[in-house]
């Protein structure tokens, strides 16, 4: 894994405030060491950091997103580890590096067709990154939960899964947007269609997509795909008081859960949560942490993409990383 930086002890300390009488999650958590393969530990589920939002700004989006994996750390490892938090349980492999996209993105200002190209080329050199970390993991019998970055490596996610398995799989997308636009320069917002294109993607299911996000010519992208691809609108998935709710549940689960696929979270369906497009209407926190909890612990489940959070647009500090922290821990204790 020539693109990933593994975290040590050092490393985690900088992200973890020790306290008397408490062992806080980062103390406890484990870590590859020297010469240690994946294979050989112990642990399920691998965390692993894709501090990246050039796919974001290459979609017209707002930079941002690139801060969630520090956010989600600091966090994380400074909850509680006890019997019911479970750090024993999670490797906390490290981060994709993407410094040099980054510098080069930063450099680049406005949304030219120009600019959008040059940066949808920084976005192809971070699926080839993607692809080999998420592949080798996979390979090795693991779970990774990656967090994000923009939702354009859910193409790196989906290839580097796929080729770790043979064959195609499946996908469940948490989302107010479809991700399936047309197979123009790589963004954010073409993962699936890219994924889907070069045989990745088997069945695809978008959940909460919101029919204000979505355009005719979409639409008509979804529904001639209808076959491998479905959907189900917001206004039949939220909570309250919604019977339908648990049909479109159970239609994803059939759609979806049969074989190997992955989970994919975008934090823009969470309403007011800061994010790259953040909203005011969307699912609310525990209505996403149930979603998270039910669908990871298919046995079928090879990975968890929790994307899009930029902790810069948050309306009060922290709070886009305590949710991402929650979401591992309840990817972690099922």
């Amino acid at each position: 894994m020539t693109h990933l930086k593994r975290y040590t002890k050092e490393d985690l300390q900088k992200f973890t405030n020790p306290r008397v009488m408490e062992l806080k999650f980062g103390e406890a958590v484990s870590l590859l060491k020297a010469g240690e393969e994946l294979k050989d530990i112990p642990q399920k589920y691998v965390l692993v950091g894709i501090p990246e939002d050039v796919g974001v700004r290459a979609n017209y989006g707002r930079a941002g997103a690139a801060g969630a994996w520090n956010a989600c750390l600091h966090s994380l490892c400074n909850m509680q580890q006890s019997e019911r938090t479970k750090a024993h349980d999670l490797l906390i492999l490290g981060e994709i590096d993407c410094r040099l996209e980054m510098e080069a993105a930063a450099k680049m200002q406005g949304t030219s067709s120009e600019i959008l190209e040059s940066l949808g080329k920084l976005v192809t050199r971070i699926d080839v990154k993607v692809s080999e970390v998420i592949e080798t993991i996979v390979s090795a019998g693991k779970t990774p939960i990656i967090i994000g970055g923009g939702h354009n490596n859910s193409y790196g996610n989906l290839k580097g899964t796929s080729r770790a398995l043979g064959k195609p799989i499946n996908c469940l997308n948490f989302d107010v947007h479809s991700d399936f636009r047309p197979l123009e320069h790589r963004h954010s917002g073409n993962g699936f269609s890219y994924a889907k294109e070069e045989e990745y993607l088997g069945n695809y299911f978008i959940f909460g997509l919101q029919a204000a996000f979505a355009s005719q010519n979409q639409l008509d992208n979804l529904n001639d795909n209808k076959e491998t691809v479905q959907y189900s609108f917001f206004k039949n998935t939220n909570l309250f008081g919604n019977s339908q709710r648990q049909k479109e549940l159970d239609r994803a689960e059939d759609f979806i859960t049969k074989d190997s696929f992955g989970l994919e979270i975008d934090l823009d369906a969470i309403a007011m949560m800061g994010s790259s497009a953040m909203s005011p209407s969307g699912a609310s926190v525990d209505e996403c942490r149930e979603f998270v909890r039910y669908f990871s612990v298919f046995k079928n489940c090879k990975y968890i993409h929790l994307c899009e959070a930029a902790p810069n647009f948050e309306l009060f500090p922290n709070q886009v990383g305590k949710t991402l922290g929650y979401f591992v821990l309840d990817v972690i204790n099922g």
